[in-house]
């Protein structure tokens, strides 16, 4: 179900990524800020700094086959932990794979106790799904990223 990714999965990640954000964020946020945002982040030079500096371990979901998306946790210390990405294609979602995906995400942490991601507020979807398998709203937090774009996101909480 899920694989830890390595450097030699950064080009895999970058196309996953960019083939799920421009089939799910046209709708929620401009093309301009999809770009932006994609070139900032999943950069083959942006993936390797977060694997390799910034302790962010990416996990490939359904790695037996062209895996299908991915998801990235890092530790925040003393069992708190961080979702930075959780991303499916479109075509596997609605299908229990994102709640199947989640829990053998936490499998891999047995001293998690609490989990956190941001959500852009206008990601209706997933933030239900993330309602769904027990996540609930803490914050709202609007954070300047560069270039006059800014991430209006909530933080969502779980616990064990």
């Amino acid at each position: 179900m899920l694989r830890p990714a390595t450097t030699d999965d950064i080009f895999v990640i970058r196309d996953l990524a960019h083939a799920i954000w421009w089939a799910h964020y046209p709708d929620i946020i401009s093309p301009e800020q999809i770009t932006y945002m994609l070139n900032l982040m999943y950069s083959p030079d942006a993936l390797h700094r977060q694997m390799t500096e910034e302790g962010v371990q990416f996990w490939l979901v359904k790695p037996d086959t062209m895996p299908v998306g991915f998801i990235a946790v890092g530790s925040k210390g003393s069992g708190s932990y961080f979702i930075h990405k959780f991303y499916l294609q479109k075509t596997e979602q609605r299908k229990g794979l994102g709640s199947t995906t989640f829990h053998a995400m936490l499998e891999q942490y047995p001293d998690l106790q609490e989990l956190r991601l941001t959500v852009n507020r206008l990601n209706f979807k997933s933030i239900n799904f993330y309602f769904k398998i027990g996540f609930r709203i803490e914050s709202c937090i609007d954070v300047p990223i560069g270039n006059d774009f800014i991430m209006n996101d909530f933080v969502m909480l779980w616990r064990r």
